[in-house]
């Protein structure tokens, strides 16, 4: 009766009524419109974007506004503050008043405005540098997005396997019932002993904990798929992409490694990186060079905040120039140059690296087809030999241990065929992503 309640409840199928279809590449769509990975790596790039206007802002004016207030009887102060108040006449000649001078309050309104004429490719560089810096956001996002759909199919298919597998399981369940059935009539007619019935029972009971376990995998895959989808953990679907159908041929190895040195993100931001260094060097020697700019102001000055006052302007153009800042800007430059050595030899090291890896993708490819092939023949076998066995049982021919130990070779050669068509799934979407093409709509993801 337990038995019977454990193949009812569970059917797998029966789950998953009224869900919504769910295929492989729709589930790439939502993990990438949603998935919070996205959302920070968008975030950086529009963060990267504002980098570059603080960098262009070195182009434009700056203009200020100071408003401040001064009083006191310091005769130079008192002196200078009626001059610009257009306040001064001519007692203020006195020579007690000039020693002497009563209070004096002065409220002072300031316009100031600054423009950077040329400074010799520093705020070029700087924009460069910032713009750099956005595209390798860029980089970083696509990058998130391979890892992504990578992870997206490894979950997805991790579900087909789940279920793939308790399905086995429960075949397993229902063969063992039927073992059983057979053992007790067998007893009942003196061709078994009650030791055989035992060992059936306690191979259905294996098969029972068997389920069990496939029953807890299925449940911890679908909460891996929606995390990988950026849903609550306990979202339901059904998926409607087969972990059996076979993925798509391949390129031969050299375009595929010459894809892979042109479209991989990591050899894009090698290359930015190594940019990015020669900008950062330019904009450190502009250092060594003076900074043209242009200096205004407007000034109002007021014994009362509205009246008693008057205003003046003054214009001037200059040029600072640090002749020495303790090697300062040399080491900088020293570092920049460093950097730039650094960079390419890192773009050297991708290279290689990203090579290396499309070729163990291959080689990973290659195998899972490979294993894919045997275990379908270990399956046939492992079945033609079991149906057997199974007759020869029936006619007092074979031995209970080698009925079960047929059952049990079946269940592993079914086991061992659906983890060959998962690591050939997902064999087949890493190789897309060690050459850089995978995509919401790549081949390897129908």
């Amino acid at each position: 009766m337990l038995i019977q309640r454990l193949l009812y409840f569970s059917i797998p199928w029966l789950s998953l009524l009224g869900q919504e279809p769910l295929s492989l590449q729709e589930a790439v769509r939502q993990a990438l419109a949603r998935h919070p990975s996205m959302e920070a790596a968008t975030a950086r790039i529009h963060a990267a974007e504002s980098r570059i206007a603080q960098a262009r802002s070195g182009w434009m004016p700056r203009a200020s506004y100071t408003e401040s207030f001064q009083s006191g009887n310091n005769p130079v102060y008192v002196f200078g503050a009626l001059l610009t108040q257009h306040q001064f006449t001519a007692a203020n000649f006195d020579i007690g008043s000039l020693n002497r001078p009563g209070a004096l309050n002065n409220f002072q309104s300031q316009l100031s405005v600054d423009q950077v004429v040329y400074d010799f490719g520093a705020t070029r560089g700087a924009v460069r540098s910032a713009e750099l810096g956005r595209k390798l956001s860029e980089e970083d996002r696509r990058r998130a997005e391979l890892a992504l759909i990578a992870a997206v199919a490894r979950t997805y298919h991790g579900v087909a396997l789940a279920e793939q597998g308790l399905r086995l399981a429960v075949e397993s369940l229902q063969s063992a019932q039927t073992d059983l059935e057979r053992a007790r009539t067998l007893q009942q007619a003196g061709m078994a002993t009650d030791a055989d019935v035992l060992s059936v029972q306690v191979h259905a009971a294996a098969m029972a904990e068997f389920r069990f376990r496939r029953d807890a995998d299925l449940r911890i895959a679908h909460a891996a798929l929606n995390e990988a989808l950026g849903l609550p953990l306990d979202a339901e679907h059904t998926l409607t992409t087969s972990i059996q159908a076979s993925p798509p041929g391949q390129d031969s190895s050299a375009e595929l490694e010459r894809r892979s040195a042109s479209q991989r993100p990591e050899m894009h931001s090698a290359r930015l990186g190594r940019e990015l260094a020669s900008s950062q060097e330019a904009t450190a020697k502009s250092r060594y060079w003076p900074v043209i700019g242009l200096h205004g102001v407007f000034e109002a000055d007021r014994q009362d905040f509205y009246n008693k006052g008057g205003g003046n302007w003054m214009f001037a153009a200059s040029a600072h120039w640090d002749l020495f800042d303790g090697n300062r800007t040399r080491a900088t430059v020293a570092e920049a140059r460093h950097m730039k050595e650094a960079a390419a030899a890192t773009e050297k090291q991708f290279d290689a690296a990203v090579r290396l890896e499309t070729r163990r993708a291959e080689a990973d490819l290659q195998a899972a087809r490979e294993r894919v092939i045997v275990t379908e023949d270990a399956v046939a076998q492992a079945d033609e030999s079991l149906r057997i066995i199974r007759n020869r049982y029936s006619n007092g021919l074979a031995t209970v241990t080698d009925l079960l130990r047929s059952e049990t070779a079946l269940v592993e050669a079914k086991t061992r065929r659906l983890a060959a068509l998962y690591d050939l799934r997902i064999a087949a979407v890493q190789l897309d992503a060690a050459s850089g093409s995978l995509n919401g709509d790549s081949d390897v993801l129908k």
